[in-house]
């Protein structure tokens, strides 16, 4: 089943979905003051991934109750490494303050020496970041400018099995044409929309206490047309509607059910492979780098593989045009937190 939400708040007056499903825009509104749980189950962030064949640059604000995060990793995929620097917040229960909706309002946050600001405006997403403790000393810093144009984006709305005030609501905007520059210690790293794209994954939620997820995303060109994917699961209960899309130019291809087939041992080894339910799309990952971070607090865990690499295969849009992709650069992570 794959069931389109319509417009309107996203919780009713006890907590609960109104509405669960999928959309293409951003129909329903969240609102962190409907919300009827715990400020220790509540979680939101912003996450914004940068791409080229070569690099990938990622920020992370993350409000998740007792524990605030800022996070910067750069993956070099032609040197096959990735770093990870970051500074926790204890105890901010919403006093980030991010905001309620995809499409408005600015992120200004400040940790020690890390800063990182999300600054929307018209038709575009300003990044700015500063960690001059990246790699023992080495400094992470830049600005990138992001385009947004009018396109489709990836919606969902998904409640948890046996818990009815836990939900997730999720948005990723794929395909992001990237402008700007990164200094790395000594080196400056440019990125141009012409090859360099960016994908937010933007969530709100009340999650249970113990969570698997998986999620792939990539974003490129195809034949010289912008092409993009969003697949994943574990988010939730997602009988209503799945999370994977298919994007070609700003307009999306909703897909069924996707079955990860991931191998055992390294997640950087062999590859991975994607097959659906209806056959539209059927793929295959080749993994070039593993950017895993685990944090053991006790109570709070998480340990994440993200792992970045090439596609290739088959994905077929609504109207059954078959695109042949191959050596698409993207991700697919695995990530099991206890929070």
């Amino acid at each position: 089943m794959q069931r389109r939400m319509q417009p309107g708040p996203l919780l009713d007056s006890t907590g609960r979905l109104i509405d669960p499903g999928y959309a293409t825009a951003e129909v329903r509104h969240y609102d962190r003051a409907m919300v009827r749980a715990s400020g220790w189950r509540i979680k939101e962030w912003d996450y914004y991934c940068i791409q080229t064949d070569a690099c990938a640059l990622a920020l992370t604000v993350a409000d998740n109750g007792y524990l605030g995060f800022l996070g910067l990793s750069w993956i070099d995929l032609e040197q096959g490494s990735a770093i990870n620097h970051g500074a926790v917040r204890p105890f901010p229960f919403g006093r980030m303050r991010l905001p309620a909706s995809a499409d408005s309002g600015s992120i200004d946050q400040r940790q020690g020496k890390v800063r990182i600001a999300f600054e929307q405006r018209p038709g575009e997403r300003r990044l700015t970041f500063a960690a001059p403790g990246f790699d023992r000393g080495r400094g992470l810093s830049g600005e990138v400018v992001l385009r947004q144009p009018d396109d489709d984006r990836m919606v969902i709305a998904t409640p948890f099995p046996d818990a009815p005030r836990a939900f997730y609501y999720n948005q990723k905007l794929n395909c992001l044409p990237a402008a700007g520059a990164v200094t790395l210690g000594d080196q400056r790293i440019t990125f141009d929309p012409a090859s360099a794209f960016a994908v937010l994954d933007w969530g709100r939620g009340v999650w249970t206490y113990d969570n698997t997820w998986f999620w792939a995303s990539a974003s490129g060109l195809h034949q010289g047309r912008r092409i993009g994917f969003n697949i994943g699961c574990g988010f939730g209960d997602t009988s209503a509607a799945s999370e994977n899309m298919l994007f070609l130019d700003g307009r999306a291809h909703k897909l069924d059910q996707v079955t990860w087939h991931v191998p055992e041992g390294p997640l950087d080894g062999a590859p991975w492979h994607f097959t659906s339910s209806d056959g539209r799309f059927e793929m295959r990952f080749d993994p070039v780098v593993d950017r895993h971070d685990t944090v053991d607090l006790g109570l709070f865990r998480t340990s994440q593989h993200q792992v970045f690499g090439r596609f290739s295969g088959t994905a077929t849009c609504d109207d059954g045009t078959v695109l042949e992709i191959a050596g698409l650069t993207g991700f697919a992570e695995r990530v099991h937190n206890r929070w």
